[in-house]
């Protein structure tokens, strides 16, 4: 999930009050490989927050963020604590799905206590598949929000806020929020596009998540590595192979990540004393 830009930055996170919203927004990044402990110091400089996988990230075989809570923690950051979600070609039938939501917020808990991470953490379902969900989706969701928050967490979803023009312009956020009933889901949209979406930056006064064109959103992923050619084309300020790299980091180790601002700057409330 990442990318390169030489920018002046100041010390400590940075934040501020986005001019088109009366609350702080925070910038934070995420990405699927762990960045290794020596890095953490030079990119909270920048970073207010990371995100925090629980089981496989998308396409890895093994998970390179276990193990590390303490020593994010340590470094000063707020956390964006993720579990992989399946593919709708694992869900088969809506009853399937449904136990299978269950099952895999139970592995969610599971994994969230062995790191650590303390009751009321709010863990988000990464679901990369965009457009309308399907009924077999929106059971699978809707089991492991309820599988979470029955286990005394907090329960969120990233999702598209991008209109899939190829379905009705059915923005996924949208779709799963509306037929949520009264689950209280946090959602981090995915969008982008530029506009709205700044590219590839790292901006002292980060844009308000509700700018993502989700207005209920807690957190914007606004920049994606590598930058998505059908969607992100019209988009500035990544580097020449299109990946977004993380300023004060040295350009050999190519460490590229995604960007998101958020409106706390520990988002899932995740912190421990």
């Amino acid at each position: 999930m990442c990318a390169f830009a030489i920018l002046a930055l100041t010390p400590g996170p940075i934040f501020s009050q986005s001019p088109n919203d009366s609350h702080a927004a925070y910038l934070g990044f995420d990405r699927n490989t762990y960045p290794g402990d020596a890095n953490l110091k030079a990119l909270h400089q920048t970073f207010s927050y990371t995100g925090y996988w629980l089981n496989n990230p998308p396409g890895e075989s093994k998970n390179t963020w276990t193990g590390h809570r303490i020593a994010v923690q340590k470094a000063g950051f707020g956390f964006l604590v993720l579990f992989n979600g399946r593919p709708y070609a694992d869900l088969k039938t809506v009853l399937y799905a449904t136990r299978l939501g269950r099952a895999d917020a139970i592995e969610a808990l599971a994994a969230a206590h062995r790191e650590g991470f303390p009751v009321g953490t709010l863990i988000f379902l990464d679901q990369e598949q965009g457009g309308r969900m399907l009924p077999e989706q929106k059971a699978y969701i809707y089991g492991w929000v309820d599988g979470i928050t029955n286990g005394g967490f907090r329960a969120g979803i990233y999702c598209s806020g991008i209109a899939a023009k190829d379905d009705g312009n059915v923005v996924t956020a949208q779709d799963i929020r509306k037929d949520a009933g009264k689950r209280k889901i946090v959602y981090w949209a995915i969008n982008d596009a530029c506009p709205p979406a700044p590219g590839c930056t790292f901006p002292a006064h980060p844009p308000s998540p509700s700018q993502s064109g989700v207005r209920f959103a807690d957190i914007w992923q606004f920049a994606q590595s590598p930058r998505r050619k059908d969607v992100a084309a019209q988009c500035g300020n990544y580097s020449s192979d299109g990946e977004c790299y993380a300023p004060a980091i040295p350009a050999a180790q190519q460490l590229h990540l995604d960007v998101n601002s958020a409106t706390s700057s520990d988002p899932s409330h995740a912190r421990t004393k």
